[in-house]
């Protein structure tokens, strides 16, 4: 799908990967639709893009951003908190925020702008996932869960909603690892490993792009995290003695 001229909505795009993604996509053309809920960074954003600023807390159903942002030929889902500690220490309150943001609003977010993108015979959904979905991760138990949500939902679309020669609906899910973005301190504890090193933002938001340009189905950023990925899925067994091996 061409990204210039294309109407795209990106939640999460006051900071981090969302942020970037706008810049992205911005530089080849699209028409940007800015969704967040920071709106002194939001207004930055739009500055910087000419794009349309929506505020919205994803978390909040009366927020209907799908009826305001009208016609939206990509929806490019990057929204998402974290938490990190024992699931045991976790209030009722931030379980419930989470899903609601990561993955409840992206949902319905889907439901509600589909419709119009098959009436018109082409669109492409993002769903910006984490390797947290495809193999857990230790302590971040409801983050992960919410971001496999997010993968089995993009996948079951694509079985749906098949794009051929350019017509349809995409549908692509990215996967990154860990990025440097404000999400680490956000979630209430920084990360402090050596390895894996961060990736930058622009990396994720590069890879976006591409994916819509070339409808691709599934993207890992950085590329290697799909031997982890491929490992857990063949070997589960042994890829949780290394995880347990490895983790901090």
């Amino acid at each position: 799908m061409r990204l210039a001229g294309a109407r795209v909505l990106v939640t999460g795009a006051s900071s981090g990967i969302g942020a970037a993604t706008a810049l992205e996509l911005s530089a080849r053309g699209a028409r940007l639709v800015l969704s967040g809920r920071d709106q002194e960074a939001l207004a930055d954003v739009a500055a910087r893009t000419g794009g349309e600023m929506l505020p919205a807390d994803l978390s909040d159903p009366s927020a209907d951003l799908a009826v305001r942002a009208g016609r939206v030929d990509v929806l490019v889902a990057c929204a998402g908190e974290g938490w990190s500690g024992p699931l045991a220490r976790m209030s009722g309150g931030t379980a419930e925020r989470m899903i609601a943001v990561n993955l409840t609003a992206h949902v319905q977010l889907t439901r509600l702008l589909l419709p119009g993108m098959l009436e018109r015979g082409r669109g492409h959904l993002v769903y910006v996932a984490s390797i947290a979905g495809v193999v857990g991760v230790r302590e971040e138990a409801v983050y992960a869960a919410t971001k496999a949500g997010l993968l089995a939902f993009a996948e079951s679309l694509r079985y749906e909603l098949p794009a051929v020669d350019g017509n349809g609906v995409g549908v692509t899910a990215v996967v990154p690892g860990v990025v440097d973005t404000p999400f680490f301190a956000r979630r209430g504890r920084p990360y402090t490993r050596r390895r894996p090193a961060p990736v930058a933002p622009e990396r994720v938001a590069r890879a976006i792009a591409v994916a819509v340009e070339r409808d691709r189905a599934e993207v890992y950023v950085p590329a290697w995290l799909r031997l982890p990925a491929r490992l857990h899925g063949a070997a589960p067994g042994a890829f949780r003695v290394l995880a347990r091996r490895f983790s901090p």
